[in-house]
């Protein structure tokens, strides 16, 4: 799948994500606001076969149809695309249970049914996959594995069969589809990687399912758009000391970090930012004009209250951040973790207890808190209720979770983000909007996401350098337009 910058302009107003036990008491609720059973596999099948059309000419069709509710779709798609005029047949792989909807469904095809093989799945021009949804329980192996690797070109209906929805791990073989659609309401596993690449170009449609469920639902995972939080905007009697004061510890090596990390937080809002230069001040005066140094010691620093914020440790070394973060942490400020931290408590995360946000990527956190495996929402959430702070495992589908469950993952971030001092940047931001009174998971999404535009904006080759600039542009973006990217397919 090529990143696509536009992808989220079809989630706006819709950022919520359910699990597959969250959807599927949603569609066990349908029937009680007046949309039963049938009607949403109808609709989800017209959803399918309406992509399908718009996407590809009428060609000789497979529909793989497994025994659940997501067969039952496949047979209505496969009904649709014969009354269109396309040459469809059937594959079921088992038939449906009596008296399901799915069963119901399956008993309207008057069409060609073939065996489930991969020889005739490699004969079709194109394959819709509608054997397992995304509240697959088992792996994927033997003869469906080989038949969905025989397909050419696949539609996957709700997610590519393999993926687990909850997670986005494939479970077994999953088949790279050109378009997935799906209903309602997006699963983690359509925003997690792998599955996202293996979804291709995701529809999410409406199926008239009443958005009344959610409240039933309760849904506690969303994708990371900017209508789950507001940026802060300086008022007209707004002053440097009332928009916070950022101090970011330094150390003698790696001082480009601490740098990094200061620019940010000053781009991010914040009315002022010092470099607590732990190893001597020299080296960091010849940094940018509007960035204060000093080589005070720690405690002396920490007298003044207006120091809210407090950023710990790029580029510090491990030693010196095993003694520098207990006392950041005892003194009650907010304090984001980064980098040295999580080599310094290694195996150790009560010892984190106490941050505001902590920004380990995928190696730290294995560090502090063990791997992560496949389900790493519920590692990251687990890692959040142990220590108390926001925990913002970074990557290119970076999961940011509250002590409180809630969990949001990014879908902004373009793959050139991937460099290095890029993460500094990040935590010099989240900092900044801390430092003008953003909650930690507030701080931490925002952060997330426009740090994802700033890297889109800055384009294909940035090095850390050009980040910077471009996260003016990205915050002024996100701040101007409370849902920033608009449109439906």
């Amino acid at each position: 799948m090529v990143f696509d910058p536009n992808w989220l302009g079809t989630l706006a107003g819709r950022p919520e994500l359910l699990t597959p036990e969250e959807m599927a008491r949603a569609d066990g609720a349908a029937p009680e606001l007046g949309v039963p059973g049938p009607a949403l596999m109808a609709n989800a099948g017209r959803a399918v076969a309406r992509a399908i059309q718009r996407r590809f000419r009428a060609c000789r069709t497979l529909v793989l149809a497994g025994p659940g509710n997501n067969g039952g779709d496949g047979y209505v798609v496969a009904r649709l695309l014969q009354q269109m005029g396309w040459p469809v047949a059937v594959a079921a792989l088992a038939p449906p249970r009596t008296g399901s909807d799915a069963a119901a469904a399956a008993a309207q095809w008057r069409g060609n049914s073939v065996p489930f093989t991969p020889d005739n799945a490699a004969r079709a021009a194109l394959v819709v996959d509608a054997v397992f949804g995304a509240g697959l329980a088992r792996d994927v192996d033997g003869v469906v594995a080989d038949t969905l690797r025989a397909a050419r070109r696949v539609v996957a209906v709700d997610v590519p069969s393999g993926v687990d929805g909850g997670t986005g791990a494939v479970r077994g073989f999953a088949p790279q589809a050109l378009v997935t659609v799906t209903f309602f309401r997006l699963k983690p596993g359509h925003v997690l990687l792998p599955g996202r690449e293996l979804c291709g170009d995701t529809v999410l449609a409406d199926i008239a399912l009443p958005d009344a469920v959610l409240s039933r639902v309760a849904p506690r995972s969303f994708v990371n758009l900017s209508e789950l939080w507001h940026l802060p905007a300086p008022g007209p009697l707004s002053h440097k000391y009332s928009r916070g004061h950022v101090t970011v510890v330094g150390g003698e090596m790696m001082t480009g970090a601490a740098r990094l990390a200061a620019d940010a937080a000053r781009r991010g809002g914040a009315g002022l930012v010092t470099i607590a230069a732990m190893g001597g001040a020299g080296v960091y005066r010849a940094g940018s004009p509007g960035l204060l140094v000093s080589g005070a010691p720690l405690a002396e620093l920490l007298q003044d209250a207006r120091r809210n914020v407090w950023v710990c440790v790029p580029g510090l070394g491990p030693e010196a951040a095993r003694i520098t973060l207990p006392v950041l942490l005892s003194s009650g400020r907010s304090v984001v973790g980064d980098a040295d931290v999580f080599t310094a408590f290694a195996g150790a995360p009560d010892a984190l207890r106490g941050a505001a946000v902590l920004t380990p990527h995928a190696g730290e956190f294995t560090r502090s808190f063990g791997n992560p495996g496949h389900d790493r929402v519920a590692a990251v959430r687990a890692a959040a209720a142990r220590t108390g702070a926001v925990v913002l495992l970074k990557g290119a589908d970076t999961i940011v979770a509250s002590p409180d469950g809630r969990v949001a993952i990014n879908a902004s971030a373009p793959p050139w983000l991937a460099t290095a001092g890029s993460g500094d940047v990040l935590a010099g931001l989240i900092a900044g909007l801390l430092a003008q009174g953003m909650t930690p998971w507030e701080a931490a999404a925002a952060g997330a996401f426009v740090h994802g535009r700033a890297g889109m904006i800055a384009g294909q080759g940035l090095v850390v350098e050009d980040l910077l600039p471009a996260l003016t542009p990205a915050l002024v973006e996100a701040a101007a337009q409370p849902h920033l990217f608009r449109g439906c397919r």
